[in-house]
């Protein structure tokens, strides 16, 4: 089990300039990765980077939410909205509503992976191999098997094996989960 704090993370300008992003998690590493997690700070309108082979899920965090234009769709992405998977080959174009956005994005290449909402106190359990929480507020996240910990908020909750009891959070979150290749 480890817990990653966002605030406690070094971003990293994005070569367009619109805006950071704090790497959460890299599974197995930085360059090879199956599994990444990222917290973004959307400053301004544009293009999302392409990832071919990759499938992506996205949440806002903060913020007033997102226009996402695709090539045959719009999708309006707000605070409270289930996470949205898309191709990372068929990336959008952003258009901010109101102002910046802080936004929760996974990305599995080669793996099995999927992003929800934690509604407090409603229990979950993990279908993958690997699991976490992101929490968007503090809490605490518990399981059926003893465990507890609390959470500050934008802080991330990983297990490298995910539990076979339900799970569940007394503050708002995502949870998280995947399988690696061959797993």
């Amino acid at each position: 089990m480890q817990i990653i704090h966002a605030g406690q993370t070094a971003p990293t300008r994005w070569k367009n300039g619109g805006g950071i992003t704090r790497a959460l998690l890299s599974l197995p590493g930085d360059d090879d990765w199956h599994l990444r997690i990222t917290l973004a700070d959307v400053e301004q309108d544009g293009p999302f980077s392409p990832y071919p082979g990759v499938r992506r899920w996205i949440a806002i965090v903060e913020g007033q939410g997102v226009q996402l234009d695709f090539d045959d769709r719009r999708h309006m992405l707000s605070p409270g909205d289930e996470p949205l998977a898309f191709d990372g080959g068929a990336p959008p174009h952003g258009r901010l509503l109101r102002g910046a956005t802080r936004d929760l994005n996974l990305m599995s290449r080669g793996g099995s992976a999927s992003m929800h909402r934690a509604l407090p106190g409603t229990p979950w359990r993990a279908s993958q191999r690997s699991c976490g929480l992101f929490a968007l507020q503090g809490g605490a996240w518990s399981c059926l098997d003893g465990r507890r910990v609390q959470l500050a908020a934008h802080a991330l909750l990983w297990l490298d094996e995910a539990p076979s009891q339900a799970m569940a959070s007394d503050g708002e979150g995502l949870w998280l989960e995947f399988s690696a290749p061959g797993s």
